[in-house]
């Protein structure tokens, strides 16, 4: 019971409804201003990240079929699209910053001894994210090779800006989300809505609806990026797993003491 008692939230850290609001929209706002400082420093890194996210398409276009230049239809779609890519750009570069704000968020409703987490939730869900778009980066020549070579050899490729780099954008955004796939396993088992046990036990089902996740939020829906996608999240699903029973194993040590 001390255990218990102990680990319980204090007082002063419960928050009614409307200071919940008042606290979200409080966050929401840094937030927005975070984002809009990043994407001002996007606008001025447009060129060299336009220049990286173009390395893919210059080895596809090894293929006689395929064109490397990116061509633009509209007189505005430079314009939109470099506006677009400055955002998006803003949002990966203040992505610590908006995470942290999002555990100051949830952290009341923890208990005192898992705030301590916070520094660990940060720094691992910015590395997922982060190797999640690597992968995604990385999975692309395979992909865009399969995916100009399936519609057959009487096909010329030529992509505009918009379909090509929104390609890669929302690839590298799903795998990096795919990649948070552990957090929020770790985080329901922290809060114990799961159990480790619960998770082993529902293994096979969980290989089934990983595949299901993947092939949605996969944009290109080729089968290398489904498979690069679902094989990391189930070697995830595992390793929250032993997380878990750490995090359990520990608890039952801190009561039992």
């Amino acid at each position: 019971m001390a255990g218990t008692i102990a680990d319980a939230p204090p007082l002063d850290g419960r928050m009614s409804l409307m200071e919940h609001l008042i606290e979200l929209r409080s966050r929401l706002i840094k937030c927005a201003i975070a984002i809009a400082i990043g994407s001002a420093l996007g606008w001025v890194l447009y060129n060299p990240v336009l220049s990286f996210l173009r390395e893919p398409l210059n080895e596809l276009s090894k293929d006689p079929n395929v064109s490397d230049k990116l061509q633009v239809l509209g007189p505005l779609d430079g314009f939109m699209l470099r506006i677009k890519m400055s955002a998006y750009i803003g949002i990966a570069i203040c992505m610590p910053y908006l995470l942290w704000q999002v555990w100051r968020f949830i952290s009341p409703g923890l208990y005192q001894n898992e705030r301590r987490y916070a520094s660990a939730f940060v720094f691992s869900a910015t590395a997922l994210f982060l190797f999640g778009a690597a992968v995604a980066y990385f999975t692309l020549p395979p992909a865009l090779q399969f995916l100009s070579t399936v519609g057959g050899k009487d096909l010329y490729y030529q992509f505009t800006p918009q379909n090509y780099l929104m390609l890669i954008v929302y690839m590298m955004l799903a795998f990096g989300v795919g990649f948070e796939f552990p957090i929020v396993l770790v985080a329901l088992q922290l809060v114990g809505v799961l159990k480790p046990q619960q998770l082993r036990d529902f293994r096979r089902f969980g290989i089934v609806i990983i595949f299901v996740i993947a092939a949605v939020i996969t944009p290109s829906a080729d089968p290398i990026s489904l498979f690069a996608l679902a094989i990391p999240m189930m070697i995830f699903y595992e390793i929250s797993i032993l997380i878990g029973l750490l995090v359990v194993r520990r608890r039952t040590n801190e009561v039992t003491s």
